[in-house]
């Protein structure tokens, strides 16, 4: 399936020409979208080999490349408290049942951490044999947290139209999209096998709506299960991390570090040279040209609009 779509890094395209397509054959018209794109805006954050945030680097400092081509920066700012906009997707399969207390802590210790309720907003989202809107884009953190606990495990699990459905229909229609820091947190033990959508697809949707995202992990097995290789994934596209805690109160430091990481990040701006308009995916890097020991962590692409025939 196509998408007349978007962007790179936890990126969007800066608004720029409509470009509208029908629904292809087969195709549902709900999940078209009509965007426009001749400038891509990657938002990204660098730290240094320890994990600290490195908050003093210029526009001189970076190097982009789209498909290895050197790109040329046109606008570049160092950003902090961009107000946030999250999804909190909470498995509520028979799977993750005897650790269903663990995700409830999880969840509400994020929320209690990282949501300023004058700035941010969130959602929160079951899934399990389908994605369940249960707490709609709110700063109530109160009611965030009844949501949470108000949640029951059972049924089957469908991660990828949980995320499909937080991008698509929540996240991506807050506007405008160059004024908020969209990103999901997911805790699962990232098996799928209820979902109309493919991981791919989940993660087409993820890049559009210029989400990034975080994974927890309620596996405590100790070893790498396929569901861990699925989170990794969407947290390693995206430029989030993945993490793997036993227990919920290990996760305070996970927390602050990604509050940390969601309000101090930069922003560069870019007119794809060449310009394509061919609905594909398109690899971008962001590289500190003056540091090699430095880590940025940005999304690893974007799709472009498709031309109108």
């Amino acid at each position: 399936m196509r998408y007349v779509a978007l962007l790179a890094m936890l990126a969007a395209l800066a608004p720029a020409q409509e470009n509208k397509q029908p629904p292809a054959e087969g195709e549902d018209a709900s999940t078209r979208l009509s965007v426009d794109v001749t400038r891509v805006q990657l938002l990204f954050t660098v730290s240094d080999k320890k994990g600290r945030f490195v908050t003093d680097l210029t526009k001189d400092d970076f190097e982009v490349f789209e498909s290895k081509r050197s790109q040329k920066i046109m606008e570049f700012t160092a950003e902090s408290d961009l107000p946030l906009r999250l999804a909190i997707l909470i498995d509520t399969s028979n799977s993750i049942r005897d650790r269903f207390r663990f995700q409830q802590e999880a969840a509400t210790d994020f929320i209690n951490t990282v949501i300023r309720p004058k700035e941010d907003r969130a959602i929160v989202v079951s899934f399990d044999t389908a994605p369940e809107l249960v707490a709609d884009l709110t700063g109530d953190v109160e009611k965030l947290n009844a949501a949470i606990h108000s949640l029951r495990p059972g049924g089957g699990t469908s991660l990828y139209d949980a995320i499909f459905f937080a991008c698509r229909d929540k996240l991506m229609q807050d506007q405008p999209r160059f004024k908020f820091r969209r990103a999901m947190v997911i805790l699962s033990d990232g098996e799928d096998n209820q979902s109309r959508y493919t991981r791919d697809q989940a993660l087409e949707m993820a890049h559009k709506a210029d989400v990034v995202i975080y994974s927890i992990s309620t596996n405590r097995s100790g070893i790498d299960t396929d569901g861990d290789k699925v989170l990794k994934y969407f947290s390693d596209q995206t430029g989030g991390q993945a993490f793997f805690p036993f227990e919920a109160q290990n996760l305070a430091q996970s927390f602050e570090n990604i509050a940390n990481e969601l309000r101090h990040q930069y922003n560069v701006l870019y007119r794809p040279e060449p310009l394509k308009t061919d609905g594909l995916y398109h690899p971008v890097e962001v590289k500190v040209r003056s540091r090699k020991d430095l880590i940025v962590r940005a999304r690893h692409g974007y799709y472009a609009p498709l031309a109108q025939p």
